[in-house]
């Protein structure tokens, strides 16, 4: 078997290997910084809405972090008869998962902020004792939220660099979150600053804000995960375009001079990829080692390629990918 085999594939690259090191890295560096800020905010959150939903919007963006490691574990097993394909859609349930939890939680946490202007609810938030002075307890509240949004800059784009690398879905959400994170902990001092200022109804709207901010994350990545799980054409890491892979495969086979026509059937299995080529031969019959070296030339082509599939037939299946503009 050559080093890049067409079946059945879990090893990585070197360039690959060295930025899932990292990732892992970040992944755990970011639980450990955000379950220090999930403590920190509780010592200060007050009667603020706003705080409080920001509070429950750093405990939620562990789950895409969770959801990574968890999913590793996973997919690195190579497959067997009873899972042929590999465990690689573990990827895929993980980020389904992260996306339910962000719209379940975001959703119940809308429908609290909504029912609170309407009760015309005036949070307080009174004073606290620190060093023998007493100050208002919204300044600690502000301070914390300005010295929290530190954390995800930095690991958010850290990510955002990792996840085109790996093709990695999960990586690239949990980075697009954590660089929207500084809109939360904006929205969460200005709900503050106007619990201080008498416009009481602004810490609703704050509270409000954040938890359409978290529906939003949990909608876009449900969708993603899901049509994926449902087989859709592979499309790139960010989901906006289909991935270039499938017409360097097409440009690939018909190049070869054997070739009358070609086809592909490409699917994301969760960072790798399933792929089904479809061969129009220029002669009636094709030897096997000929199908056996495309194979292996196709899985060549690019990492991800963890399956290939070639079949010999007379006319190109409608559906199959011919690599014509999406």
């Amino acid at each position: 078997m050559k080093a890049y085999h067409q079946f059945g594939r879990t090893d990585l690259p070197a360039e690959q290997h060295r930025a899932l090191q990292k990732a892992v890295r970040w992944e755990y560096a970011t639980i450990a910084y955000t379950t220090v800020t999930i403590f920190l905010v509780a010592f200060v959150v007050g009667n603020s809405q706003a705080m409080r939903t920001a509070w429950i919007e750093d405990m939620l963006s562990l789950i895409p972090q969770v959801a990574f490691l968890i999913s590793l574990i996973f997919v690195r097993r190579r497959p067997t008869v009873r899972h042929p394909y590999g465990m690689h859609r573990a990827m895929g349930v993980g980020h389904v998962v992260a996306g339910v939890a962000l719209f379940a939680v975001g959703s119940s946490l809308a429908y609290e902020a909504v029912s609170g202007l309407i009760a015309t609810e005036h949070p307080t938030i009174g004073t606290v004792d620190l060093f023998g002075h007493t100050i208002w307890l919204g300044w600690l509240m502000i301070l914390v939220m300005v010295v929290v949004v530190i954390g995800p800059l930095i690991y958010g784009r850290a990510k955002a660099k990792l996840a085109p690398v790996l093709h990695n879905k999960i990586l690239y959400a949990d980075s697009d979150m954590a660089k929207a994170d500084w809109q939360t902990n904006a929205a969460s001092i200005v709900g503050v600053l106007g619990v201080g200022i008498g416009l009481w109804w602004l810490d609703g709207v704050a509270a409000l804000f954040i938890s359409l901010g978290i529906i939003w994350d949990g909608v876009r990545n449900t969708r993603g995960a899901v049509v994926d799980l449902m087989d859709q054409r592979a499309r790139t890491y960010d989901d906006k375009y289909p991935h270039p892979l499938g017409r360097e495969i097409v440009e690939h086979l018909r190049a070869q001079r054997w070739v009358s026509d070609a086809a592909v059937r490409m699917r994301d299995q969760g960072q790798v990829f399933h792929v089904e080529a479809f061969i129009v031969p220029r002669r009636r019959r094709v030897p096997v080692a000929r199908i056996d070296d495309i194979s292996e030339s196709i899985a060549e082509l690019d990492w991800k390629v963890q399956d290939v599939v070639v079949i010999i037939c007379s006319v190109l299946p409608e559906e199959a990918d011919a690599a014509e503009p999406d």
